[in-house]
């Protein structure tokens, strides 16, 4: 583990990063950035759709500023991948925002029975190591939990190419990253930067880092091993190469994933790569 992943980064450069392209401005909404503008290495000429795919850390916090911004954006659909357990836990209250023309689609990759004491303990485990080899588990297990989510978003964006969608987990780095990794391999993107792609997580939960610090406390492993909890908190670049190795070795890469958890077609496949590419000539248009 790298000593320089667990420590605050210097807040003028977060600022100054939030700023700047892939991320994008939600009052109230951490981590949201655009999948669009990355270039595809394997389909020369074409990178992926701007302004339409975007990923972000829980929404429910969204102000009346965000509401607008989100609405600027052109997203009309979020898809919460969070359980029904984390939304009692965390929002009991105020799970979702009330923005107009926007649905919200509540899709949880794990159900009440994944939250158990016993398979959350295991869970904490994993994080807290910090270890490349756990995360691989932990990301095995969304994986093999996810089918029917990210079939429900990957048909989305086959069926409705040009409404804007965002995707969130809690922190919008695990669940979510997974997803992101799927759409942006499937893109051909190269693994370094999709990997660089989900290392920006530790810049986007940065403003967080006290209010995540403080969740984590009131969890018995964490509340006194303080670099326990920065491990379950860090996005390290060299976790998702691994990872992508891993699903190309394990699942035979995205395009194999989507056919044989998600039950898309090679025809559904073309289509979802096509609806997310765009050339430099598209996109003048």
């Amino acid at each position: 583990m790298e000593a320089g992943n667990l420590l605050p980064l210097d807040p003028v450069y977060v600022a100054e990063r939030l700023s700047q392209p892939p991320f994008v401005t939600v009052d109230g909404v951490l981590n949201c950035r655009d999948l669009g503008n990355y270039t595809s290495s394997k389909y020369p000429g074409r990178f992926t759709r701007p302004g339409v795919v975007y990923r972000s850390a829980e929404v429910h916090g969204m102000t009346e500023k965000g509401k607008a911004q989100f609405q600027a954006l052109g997203i009309r659909k979020v898809f919460d991948l969070r359980s029904e357990t984390e939304i009692e836990k965390y929002q009991r209250d105020t799970p979702h925002p009330s923005v107009e023309g926007v649905e919200i689609v509540h899709c949880p990759i794990f159900q009440k029975e994944d939250y158990s004491p016993e398979v959350m303990a295991k869970r904490f485990q994993l994080y807290a190591s910090g270890k490349t080899e756990a995360f691989m588990e932990l990301y095995t297990q969304i994986l093999d939990h996810a089918g029917k989510t990210f079939g429900l978003i990957f048909r989305h964006i086959r069926d409705y190419p040009s409404e804007g969608i965002v995707f969130h987990c809690t922190a919008g780095k695990d669940r979510t990253g997974v997803l992101a990794a799927l759409i942006l391999e499937l893109a051909g993107v190269d693994d370094k930067t999709i990997a660089d792609d989900y290392s920006l997580t530790k810049v986007g939960r940065e403003p967080a880092r006290e209010m995540i610090m403080a969740r984590l406390s009131k969890e018995p492993l964490f509340a006194s091993n303080n670099e326990a909890a920065m491990n379950m908190f860090s996005s390290r670049a060299e976790t998702m190469l691994s990872f992508l190795t891993f699903l190309r070795e394990k699942y035979g890469g995205a395009e194999a994933y989507l056919k044989s958890h998600c039950g898309f077609t090679e025809d559904d496949i073309v289509t979802i790569r096509e609806r997310l590419l765009v050339s430099k000539d598209d996109s003048a248009q």
